[in-house]
């Protein structure tokens, strides 16, 4: 059974896209924890950041950069989070960065 990020991308399971090229996809989350809150993923499935290569980052982050002006926030700041592993709070095992912003960031509760 493929992951539920996997399924977003083969059109599965619905989402509302903000970003999308041949490699990455921009998504807005289903459970925002701010007034801006994307998540940015890979196409290809990869676990987590240890299991990134240097190649897809390099590729990925112009694409996050995107995303951060399409939403928005690219100029006025934004967070970028990633979880890894269970200690890391990762919750699906699909590599994913959180984009977030549109209010001033605090830790812990964002707002």
């Amino acid at each position: 059974m493929s992951c539920i990020f996997c399924k977003i991308i083969a059109g599965e399971i619905p989402s509302k896209t903000i970003h999308e090229n041949e490699d990455f996809l921009a998504f807005h989350d289903i459970n925002p924890q701010a007034p801006v809150h994307a998540l940015v993923i890979p196409k290809a499935h990869v676990v987590d950041f240890r299991e990134m290569s240097g190649e897809m980052m390099a590729k990925m982050t112009p694409f996050i950069q995107e995303t951060a002006k399409k939403l928005g926030i690219y100029e006025e700041g934004f967070r970028i989070v990633n979880n890894i592993g269970t200690n890391g709070g990762q919750e699906v095992f699909h590599i994913h960065f959180h984009l977030i912003g549109g209010a001033k960031l605090k830790w812990g509760n964002f707002l």
